[in-house]
């Protein structure tokens, strides 16, 4: 008789401990479920707000671009036909590809070309301007949309504003490289001993281009500035293939 009881209760206390052990699976189970919600809501709540950063952003920096472009233009009108010619295709990039969220690194490089060859109307004929590229087309990142619109331009109208553009001793160096999948600029100028006019409203350009990068590329991006030899220099790499993988990854 008392074995009979015992099992009994052995049999009670193990449906109780299983009951327990279920219970709590189950809260285990339903706090993961509210915690993965939570997550989910989170991250759809953060890539709004970056959408929206973005648009505030671009949206400060396309008349800034235009006006520029226009005082670079009206300062020399014997060579506004060259320059509307590179105007409209400015332009049209500005109009269609920029309301894109990305672009391909070959669109972004031949928009910023348009850029320097409107700027090269500002400078001395004696000016040295350097611009090259080493572009390996083949890779296979090279016409992907991977790059965000308009992240050349602060780079290197930055380096047209702070150089003497009428000193025959004066440079800006552009070049742009893609390889290993990764799309580098870099922008360097003999720093002119003038200082540079300061305008109300002006230098929201270093400002919009990091917080964009930040947003768009988190750490997939290096951003280096610095001075040498009274030469500044601006070297901007981003690493697309990471950056693809990412994308993949959040989706």
């Amino acid at each position: 008789m008392k074995e009979s009881t015992t099992l009994i209760l052995l049999l009670v206390l193990v449906l109780v401990l299983a009951s327990l052990v279920f219970w709590l699976v189950y809260r285990l189970f339903q706090s993961e479920k509210k915690k993965n919600k939570a997550e989910e809501k989170f991250y759809l709540l953060e890539m709004k707000i970056n959408d929206l950063q973005l648009e505030t952003l671009e949206s400060k920096l396309n008349p800034h671009l235009f006006k520029n472009i226009l005082n670079s233009i009206q300062s020399h009108a014997y060579q506004t036909y060259i320059a509307l010619d590179k105007l409209a295709n400015v332009l049209d990039y500005i109009l269609y590809e920029s309301q894109k969220k990305l672009v391909s690194p070959k669109e972004e490089i031949e928009f910023a070309m348009n850029l320097i060859e409107i700027n090269k109307i500002k400078v001395s004929p004696l000016f040295e301007l350097k611009v090259k590229t080493k572009i390996k087309e083949s890779e296979a990142l090279f016409e992907q949309n991977l790059i965000a619109p308009l992240i050349s331009i602060d780079l290197i109208e930055n380096a047209f504003k702070h150089a003497d553009l009428q000193s025959a001793d004066a440079f800006i160096s552009v070049l742009f490289e893609f390889k290993d999948n990764c799309f580098y600029l870099t922008v360097s100028n003999k720093i002119s001993e003038k200082k540079a006019l300061k305008k109300e409203r002006s230098g929201i350009g270093a400002t919009t281009l990091e917080q964009r990068l930040k947003i768009i590329y988190k750490n997939n991006f290096k951003l280096d500035k610095f001075v040498e030899d009274n030469v500044y220099i601006a070297h901007l790499k981003i690493d697309l293939l990471e950056y693809k993988a990412q994308m993949l990854t959040d989706r």
